[in-house]
């Protein structure tokens, strides 16, 4: 089928991209905000259960057999009955909500002696939860995280399960090349879920109005059809102020579209200074931006959730964030047909080229070694895992770090697109609050705060963060 297709190209392209990036964490404080999740209807499990086992070809077949063998394997141990516990940031608000549901509902009805609960905690919050859980040793059995140095320095502390022995039964569909974010040491300790980049979403309804019938494909045409967009009332961009990592979404394209990715991932692995023209030059680009107008003012003061309803009911042109969101778009009856991605244009070609770009595998769960069932919540952690990484493809949260198995043949155009973009990828540089360290991704989180808030140039930021960041 076409989309196996592409995600075979995708396999292959990624071999280099997925190992690039590491080199740090991931941390972000924030007021904390939880919720309690239950876990979903056994009917639910049971439809959900017909599109697990859809094969269309004898490889598939072939998949599906290796998949129950190591099924048994996990439920077996005479029956007995255990208790495991997770932690992750699946809201009900959040784009993989349908997929951990579905793949929990799956599990729940094969694996009848695992009495099995799960709480899904705000993106921000959770942050700040895990790190206080592994620090107090109060972890739940399985925990989503995210990969490189915020997986790593749990990794360093002795906190996280080691899933090699695990890992031998899962080879097969899960490629090597996708475990290296969460490889340490040559040591596996995390289960790679979806993986995404930063797109440039476009409501077309309004590119049209400004007189564009696709989204530019160069950095002048792209100035030009924002100064287009401003004469015709409409506000070109739409970023969440009190949630820095969306901020980051922009600046980091627009530094990679500048200085180059090799410069970027240099920087964020601490191999090289912040201390670089090419970065301020890109930051001035940035503020330059927001200084014409180009983003709404009163962003700085919204939340992710409440500019993505701005960005669907028609309030801005575009909207650059993770790919994840090709789900919610394309389920949106109203705006489907509306939405449009692409990645964000070249703005120096002497350093920088199209099919470089932020992201690539992240989403992770791992194995506390804490967990009294450890070895039994590694097994699991990898049936779950392939299970979210399914429906997350299937209902377009992300392409499969997973090799894909059943009918595809639903997946929304958008997410083809992406799909397309990432196999034709050059170089990815993983979103920089996650590939730095925990307190240099806590310092950098806060200059790019005050450089959206223009209290710095670019000359301030890369100055500041040579002299801060060790």
């Amino acid at each position: 089928m076409k989309m196996k297709r592409i995600a075979s190209l995708l396999l292959t392209g990624v071999m280099t991209l997925s190992l690039v990036g590491c080199g740090g964490g991931n941390s972000a404080p924030a007021a904390d905000n939880t919720a309690k999740e239950e876990a979903p209807a056994a009917t639910e499990a049971e439809s959900t259960e017909e599109t697990t086992e859809a094969a269309d070809t004898a490889e598939e077949a072939t998949e599906a057999e290796s998949t129950e063998e190591a099924t048994e394997e996990v439920a077996a141990d005479d029956g007995e009955a255990i208790d495991l516990s997770m932690w992750c940031i699946a809201t009900e608000s959040d784009s993989n909500r349908h997929s951990y549901e579905a793949a929990i509902a799956d599990m729940q009805e094969k694996y009848p002696n695992v009495n099995f609960t799960w709480e899904a905690f705000e993106n921000q919050s959770y942050k700040t939860k895990i790190k206080a859980a592994v620090a107090a040793d109060e972890m739940p059995d399985i925990f989503f995280t995210w990969s490189c140095a915020f997986l790593g320095d749990f990794v360093d502390a002795g906190k996280v399960y080691c899933l090699d022995d695990a890992y031998e039964n899962y080879k097969s569909e899960l490629p090597e090349v996708m475990m290296g974010n969460s490889t340490y040491d040559g040591k596996h300790y995390g289960v790679p879920l979806t993986m995404n980049i930063v797109g440039l979403f476009a409501n077309m309804d309004l590119l049209k109005e400004a007189g564009y019938d696709e989204i530019p494909g160069t950095y002048d045409e792209f100035i030009a059809c924002c100064d287009a967009l401003k004469d015709k009332g409409i506000i070109p961009f739409g970023c969440a102020g009190k949630e820095t990592w969306c901020v980051t979404e922009y600046l980091e394209s627009v530094i990679e579209k500048s200085a180059g990715a090799d410069t970027l991932n240099e920087i964020f692995a601490g191999k090289a200074t912040w201390n670089n023209q090419d970065v301020a030059d890109a930051v001035d680009t940035f503020q330059g931006l927001v200084n014409n107008g180009y983003f709404d003012p009163s962003g700085i003061g919204l939340t992710n959730d409440e500019v993505k309803n701005n960005f669907m009911a028609g309030k801005y042109a575009f909207y650059m964030n993770g790919t994840w969101n090709c789900a919610d778009f394309a389920a949106n009856e109203e705006f489907k047909d509306k939405v449009k991605v692409s990645e964000f244009p070249v703005i120096n070609a002497d350093k920088a080229k199209l099919g470089q770009l932020i992201g690539g595998p992240s989403d992770t769960l791992a194995v506390a070694a804490s967990s009294p069932n450890a070895d039994k919540a590694a097994e699991y952690a990898f049936e779950l895992g392939k299970l979210i990484c399914h429906y997350g493809y299937l209902d377009g949260c992300g392409l499969p770090a997973w090799t894909p198995y059943g009918d595809t043949s639903s997946v929304n155009e958008l997410t083809q697109t992406v799909a397309g973009i990432v196999a034709n990828a050059d170089t990815m540089v993983l979103f920089g609050d996650t590939a730095m360290s925990a307190d240099s991704a806590n310092t950098y989180l806060s200059y790019v705060d005050q450089v959206y808030g223009c209290l710095l140039d670019g000359k301030q930021f890369i100055e500041g963060l040579a002299k801060d960041i060790q």
